[in-house]
């Protein structure tokens, strides 16, 4: 099973600015979610960064929760909604023991490819936990193909990981922006800090 990563790497990389899934917008995927009516009910945002998306949903309209495990990405998210006066709502929270709820709608972006595959099973029964039966799951993950941005998760991952509990619907090919640094950039062939688009799946389950 994969390992994960260090998870307090992430709040460093808040505070040195240096985070390559700060794009200082929602990513296009999650975007085209919602244009396609594929969100619903009360919005978990797992992972939530600089609250992008949390942002994004609650000018819509809608009830949303943006947690994360880093202190300063907290404080970043809460300083961008009020810099765009928008009552967006975020804790601090850890992915792997979420309490609230119940949720209608769980959108993932970036956050469960960071988990090996051991977490991932913790991260689920803990969606699982906070999410109503019906609940749609949403997971915007990078795909495993070259060159990346970060940790990747192959397409096979997602059966086995969504069981007990939970109906996969389906995984589809997508996209993730990011912002490529040092050797990324490199990889990519472009500039330090040109925002690239990598290859993702987004798979979509049902709570049980």
């Amino acid at each position: 099973m994969g390992t994960s990563v260090d998870r307090s790497l992430f709040d460093e990389a808040y505070v040195a600015g240096t985070a390559p899934w700060v794009i200082g917008a929602p990513q296009p995927a999650i975007v085209e979610l919602e244009r396609g009516g594929e969100i619903g009910g009360a919005v978990l945002d797992p992972g939530c960064g600089t609250g992008e998306h949390t942002i994004l949903l609650t000018e819509l309209g809608y009830d949303v929760l943006g947690v994360d495990s880093a202190p300063h990405a907290i404080e970043l998210a809460r300083a961008n909604a009020a810099a765009r006066d928008v009552p967006a709502r975020f804790e601090p929270a850890d992915a792997l023991a979420l309490t609230g709820g119940p949720f209608g709608t769980v959108v993932d972006s970036a956050l469960f490819h960071v988990f090996g595959e051991e977490d991932q099973l913790r991260y689920l029964r803990s969606l699982h936990g906070v999410c109503r039966p019906g609940a749609t799951v949403h997971v915007l993950a990078l795909a495993d193909a070259e060159p990346a941005l970060g940790p990747r998760v192959a397409e096979s991952v997602f059966p086995r990981v969504f069981t007990d509990g939970w109906r996969l619907e389906r995984v589809r090919p997508s996209t993730y922006r990011g912002v490529a640094r040092g050797d990324h950039a490199v990889a990519h062939g472009v500039a330090e800090g040109t925002q690239v688009d990598v290859p993702a799946w987004l798979a979509t389950a049902t709570r049980l």
